[in-house]
């Protein structure tokens, strides 16, 4: 084969590799960048989502803080799908909400499920709507502890630590809990809780003791939930977006208007999924060690 017809197969080649990468980069943008939120400049209702389990408030703060700085956005609905979370994360978005509440109608749309923490961050809201069905309130905290000290012992495994401060390794997994330690524990829970209930109370306006006789960690129906006042109305998201619409005065079919998406950099994307996975691993074999949470 002569030397040009090599260096034609190797630019071939090298042409088809850089259309490969052009195309993954622009799937890529479609997949994880999607709009640019350049339509915002239209009057209407911005719309954020919280799914899953709240464990990272990041992504929910820098979307409620782009609508609280749009001025075309004139009220904001927080759609909500989620069992609750880590206390922290929690009450950062909380914390959001409330702020944004503060400048502009914000109206939560509870799907199937709002409860524990996915509560929590529903209450500062403006308006709450729920579906008759939907599974909320769950005012209450946990801790949770795993103990393999015999499954250690069974395998031969010894284990030793050097600590400073009595509660240091309380919790561990490698030993019972003492009394001193529960009690411990105890406090922190009960204190929690009682940050639940205070935050309940206020974003709701809601009298303390109504809501500390429902804070027992029941959770209870969206009817049930409404003949409580823990939500204002029965419906679903349009009627959530229509209220929405109404209270900012842009009419029950106001233009709804999504956050741009964050910019993922594929090497911390998968690095993040691996050390997610990972993780979640380590938490089913040794429990969840201090996390404190809304669930």
């Amino acid at each position: 084969m002569s030397t040009k017809r090599i260096l034609l197969i190797i630019g071939g080649l090298f042409a088809i590799l850089l259309l490969l990468l052009a195309g993954s980069l622009a799937l890529g943008r479609l997949l994880f960048k999607g709009d640019d939120g350049s339509f915002a400049d239209t009057p209407g209702v911005g719309l954020v989502e919280v799914k899953g389990m709240i464990v990272d408030s990041r992504e929910p703060i820098r979307q409620l803080r782009y609508f609280l700085k749009k001025d075309t956005v004139k009220a904001v609905v927080l759609r909500i799908d989620s069992p609750g979370g880590v206390v922290g994360p929690s009450q950062e978005i909380y914390e959001e909400v409330r702020r944004l509440a503060a400048k502009k109608k914000v109206v939560v749309s509870m799907g199937s499920l709002a409860a524990s923490g996915g509560y929590y961050i529903a209450a500062p809201a403006t308006e709450i709507y729920a579906n008759p069905g939907t599974i909320t309130a769950s005012i209450g905290v946990l801790i949770k502890f795993s103990n393999i000290e015999g499954l250690l012992n069974k395998v031969g495994i010894k284990s030793s630590t050097i600590k400073a401060g009595a509660f240091k390794d309380a919790g561990s997994p490698d030993r019972p809990l003492s009394a001193e330690d529960r009690a411990m524990f105890q406090a922190v829970i009960d204190s929690t809780h009682e940050q639940f209930i205070r935050a309940v109370a206020e974003g709701r306006r809601l009298p303390i003791e109504e809501v500390r006789r429902i804070a027992d960690g029941r959770v209870l129906s969206g009817e049930q939930a409404k003949a409580l006042r823990l939500v204002d109305k029965l419906g679903n998201l349009q009627d959530a977006l229509a209220e929405a619409g109404r209270l900012a005065g842009l009419g029950d079919d106001p233009e709804v208007l999504l956050p741009p998406k964050k910019k993922v950099n594929y090497l911390d994307l998968l690095a993040g999924g691996a050390e997610e996975h990972f993780s979640g691993v380590l938490n089913k074999v040794v429990g969840r060690g201090l996390q404190v949470s809304y669930e």
